[in-house]
């Protein structure tokens, strides 16, 4: 397989995966991953963090079908599936395919965070192999949106 290069989806702070509030992705029973402290913003745009096709779709998260049996999740929030969709806006529809970089999803951490959710966002490789994973940014450095994140070899 060829190595991916996976953009950052939005702009934050890199923090590992273990610091996420939920057992599910903290000890990574879906996969290994990062996550990403959200700046804390009104208004934050989602972008594909590579070329893919949009499989499973829902406001506070999406999953991006990758080719060669690679799939990325990224989860906006922990427990956001509770808001109902609020404060979310999708861009996209399940299935359209979509070039790294373009506009996914725009959400509000600060209403997130009013809601007393926490706002770190888990960026998860389904299912893979964590050896098979380079994070290219270091723990507790910020990150841009668009930005390379991670290569899945």
């Amino acid at each position: 397989m060829t190595t991916l290069r996976l953009l950052s989806p939005l702009t934050g702070v890199v923090r590992p995966v273990s610091a996420v509030p939920d057992p599910v992705f903290a000890e990574g029973m879906v996969g290994p991953g990062i996550a990403i402290a959200p700046q804390h913003v009104q208004h934050q745009t989602v972008l594909a963090p590579a070329d893919g096709v949009v499989g499973a779709l829902h406001p506070h998260a999406f999953a991006l079908e990758l080719g060669e049996g690679r799939t990325i999740l990224v989860h906006l929030g922990i427990d956001t599936v509770g808001l109902a969709g609020q404060g979310f806006t999708l861009h996209v529809d399940g299935g359209q395919t979509v070039r790294a970089g373009d506009r996914l999803v725009t959400w509000s951490p600060v209403d997130v965070s009013a809601a007393g959710l926490a706002t770190i966002c888990p960026v998860v490789a389904l299912q893979a192999d964590p050896d098979l994973l380079s994070l290219l940014v270091a723990d507790g450095d910020t990150v841009q949106a668009g930005e390379p994140l991670l290569d899945w070899a």
